[in-house]
């Protein structure tokens, strides 16, 4: 078992769902990735890098509902500014998205 956290360290965790809106090719990533712009709703659209070329083509994620924890502080990752980290599992060093099961309204909660 990994770091035991207490329920008020979980709940400064601002998971959200939001729709991938737009889908680029990320060549300057030191892996290979993907230039996300996702719709949070209220809350705005925010980019992200993910490192999920492996498993998915671009156009299997346009409109695709995902996970992301968006209260992290932006990130540079080459000429890129990440704004909020996309939610996954790993598998055999592959990141499956984590998605409501149902569509739901962007920005809401994850609890």
């Amino acid at each position: 078992m990994e770091k035991i956290i207490t329920f008020e360290d979980f709940t400064k965790v601002d998971l959200r769902i939001g729709t991938i809106i737009d889908i680029k090719d990320f060549p300057k990533a030191h892996r290979p990735a993907y230039q996300l712009t996702i719709d949070f709703g209220d809350l705005g659209i925010r980019k992200s890098s993910a490192q999920i070329t492996t498993l998915y083509q671009k156009n299997d994620l346009l409109h695709r509902q995902i996970v992301a924890v968006i209260n992290f502080p932006k990130k540079q990752i080459a000429n890129f500014m990440s704004e909020c980290l996309v939610v996954g599992a790993v598998k055999a060093n592959d990141v499956v998205l984590l998605h409501p099961e149902t569509k739901v309204k962007n920005g809401t909660i994850v609890s």
